[in-house]
């Protein structure tokens, strides 16, 4: 019996996500230079969608950052810089940081009912800029 190609095809994207949750875990306090405790909120910081997070979710979450205000989600429209990759996660994460970064960059600005996560790594890829 032939397995189909789907047993082994979430490997990429749990090694994304190990990468991210690492850098977001290895980044959360760390020494200065005359060791005092620095926060999160002293470093460059993005919220991007968990890529484990269902596709609903993921749509719910652009519905809802592109109708705030301060959030302009052009970019992620056809023919815009940041509408490749054409997929959900991709998509639900740059309206989700331009929400995050319109309210002030709080963690509970990136918490989505828990499909949200600050990384400290720029997600930014080719001409899809993301905002700080």
């Amino acid at each position: 019996m032939e397995m189909a190609k789907g047993p082994l095809a979430f490997l990429p994207q749990l090694a994304f996500t190990f990468i991210l949750c690492f850098s977001v875990c290895a980044g959360s306090r760390t020494r200065g230079d005359e060791g005092k405790l620095v926060r999160n909120g002293d470093k460059p910081s993005w919220c991007i969608a968990k890529p484990s997070t269902n596709n609903l979710k993921l749509y719910d979450n652009i519905d809802y950052s592109c109708k705030q205000n301060g959030v302009d989600c052009i970019a992620i429209a056809p023919g815009g810089k940041c509408f490749n990759p054409n997929n959900a996660v991709s998509h639900a994460s740059m309206a989700m940081n331009l929400y995050y970064k319109a309210a002030g960059k709080h963690t509970w600005n990136c918490h989505f009912n828990g499909t949200g996560m600050i990384v400290l790594v720029d997600p930014s890829v080719g001409s899809c800029i993301y905002q700080v």
